[in-house]
């Protein structure tokens, strides 16, 4: 079996009592900060968006797919490339464009439709044979991982510690679907003048269009 394969299998597998301890142990109440919907100094605010994400605030918000997503940078210069997956459309600021000012907090104005990872933030799951970090971690307990957040430490119910556990397992599990899907999809599209986009439906223009078949295509 492949290792993504693997992966996938163990991840559906994992125990949401046992994930909310960890959760609980590491501790999280949101500030309203809205540090994690915003960019740096020298980096635009990256979150990946997976396509049926995308349709769903569009259907909310009839905004267009470049409205609500754009091309993951990687792998793109000077407007060419190719690059895998889509994020959160950003501002001229860096910062997510569904971020808004309210006096001393923010607010997500697409907070019902968010993406798994804005769902889920700050905490991941480390997946065995995924070859992922724990680099970027703050705080670990067990397969729970966390980043960095004012809102760390503080205390949780278990009601919002299984809540935000029952999101880590869906999550993993579509990451590695998508994942997957991406992989058995995937062809180089050198031809094509201009950014295409590869996530788990195949190849993509920058208006989330699907580009057409090219000699060659797995059938």
């Amino acid at each position: 079996m492949d290792r993504l394969e693997a992966a996938l299998d163990w991840a559906q597998t994992f125990d949401i009592e046992q994930i909310a301890d960890r959760v609980q142990k590491i501790g999280f109440e949101c500030t309203r900060c809205g540090k994690c919907c915003q960019g740096t100094e020298t980096e635009s605010h990256t979150a990946i968006v997976f396509p049926e994400e995308v349709r769903a605030i569009r259907d909310r918000t009839e905004k267009s797919w470049p409205e609500i997503a754009r091309p993951m940078p990687f792998g793109i210069t000077d407007g060419v490339g190719e690059t895998f997956e889509w994020a959160l459309q950003t501002d001229d600021c860096g910062d997510c464009t569904f971020l808004k000012s309210e006096d001393t907090h923010t607010r997500c104005t697409i907070y019902g439709e968010r993406p798994l990872l804005c769902r889920t933030y700050p905490f991941s799951l480390g997946l065995p044979g995924t070859g992922e970090s724990v680099a970027g971690a703050v705080a670990v307990s067990g397969r729970v991982r966390a980043s960095e957040c004012p809102g760390l430490g503080a205390g949780i119910s278990r009601e919002r510690a299984l809540a935000i556990a029952d999101t880590l397992k869906e999550r993993a599990v579509r990451e590695l679907q998508e994942t997957i899907a991406l992989r058995d999809h995937y062809l180089p599209r050198p031809e094509v003048d201009g950014i295409v986009i590869h996530d788990s439906e195949g190849a993509k223009d920058q208006l989330g269009r699907p580009l057409g078949p090219t000699v060659g295509d797995k059938d």
